[in-house]
């Protein structure tokens, strides 16, 4: 008796040909059926609008408080291109400008001998960083004003000498109290910069044959702009509006130009808003100064960089005005 035996068809191996079984999984419309559309539903976030509208009642019941207030408008707006009121915006930026100068020097002076291998140079540069950061300004201001209650003289043997009251001027005292505490705070940012830099760029350099000094200069530096242009713009925006306290050491820069203007006129509050609107103006054409200088450092490091808000604005307007031909 012979047995009969059923024999199956042996299962191909995957991926031999058209035999294999298609993956399991959601099965799709058929053929000639479009998609069914999804409709999204946008989530709806309340507590924005709630926010919005509490920020937005606020603001508007201070500007109501001070339309209300004591105060004479039109004396602001009479004022605010006083012949004074101007020379003391001018001498304003004329000092904040000179002593960022003068700290942006001592800053690269003093961050070089931080970071040098000699000991006593990196005491010395310690040491004025802690004294003129460990002091506020306005104390600084008055030492420099008091001077001569110290030195009678300003003696430098054959090359200079006269009377302290002589040199110490209103404008060089404002000048070495900010320079001198500005320098303090740019020598740590340049050194934060310079550390930036890898160690790799100064190694190849001296292996160029370039010395310590060019190394320096030409190498590390440039590089370290991208990192201290930042907080140096801050700085000197920081220094514009510092520069008020000047007023102090008889310096007629802005804010005294307009206290005397206001203590004379009887109009203390509409000077102290005149100097406000011109502050509020530097601080803002800086700051358009100051990005358009970190964009420029930014080029080696940024391959594409952002768009400026100018170009911004006219890629809007481009897009506004070909969107109703391209809904045709």
């Amino acid at each position: 008796m012979t047995d009969k035996i059923r024999k199956e068809p042996a299962a191909a191996p995957a991926g031999s040909g058209p035999t294999d079984n298609p993956p399991a999984g959601p099965a799709g419309p058929p053929s000639g059926v479009p998609y069914e559309a999804i409709k999204a539903i946008p989530v709806r976030h309340y507590g924005r609008w709630i926010s919005a509208v509490v920020v937005v009642a606020l603001l508007g019941w201070l500007l109501y408080a001070f339309s209300q207030g004591n105060i004479i408008w039109a004396t602001v707006w009479d004022k605010l291109f006083d012949t004074s009121v101007l020379h003391g915006l001018w001498s304003t930026v004329v000092i904040s400008v000179a002593s960022m100068a003068l700290g942006l020097v001592l800053g690269i002076l003093f961050a070089v001998m931080r970071l040098s291998k000699n000991p006593v140079t990196g005491a010395v540069a310690w040491l004025y960083i802690w004294f003129f950061r460990g002091t506020p300004v306005y104390v600084q201001l008055l030492v420099w004003f008091n001077l001569s209650l110290i030195f009678e003289y300003i003696n430098l043997g054959p090359i200079y000498k006269n009377e302290t009251v002589d040199v110490m001027t209103p404008f060089m005292v404002a000048l070495l109290g900010l320079g001198l505490n500005e320098g303090a705070y740019m020598a740590e940012i340049v050194r934060a910069g310079i550390q930036s830099v890898d160690e790799g760029q100064t190694e190849a350099a001296h292996a160029l044959g370039m010395s310590q000094t060019k190394t320096m200069w030409r190498i590390v530096l440039p590089q370290a702009m991208r990192v201290i242009v930042p907080p140096t713009g801050n700085e000197f925006i920081n220094m514009l509006k510092t520069s008020s306290l000047v007023s102090a050491v008889q310096y007629t820069e802005l804010l005294r130009a307009s206290s005397n203007i206001g203590t004379t006129a009887g109009a203390v509050m509409e000077m102290l808003f005149v100097a406000s609107i011109w502050y509020l103006a530097l601080t803002s054409v800086f700051s358009v100064g100051q990005y358009y200088l970190e964009r420029r450092f930014a080029r080696g490091s940024t391959r594409n960089l952002p768009a400026t808000p100018w170009q911004r604005v006219k890629k809007n307007l481009v897009t506004f005005k070909r969107s109703p031909e391209a809904t045709r």
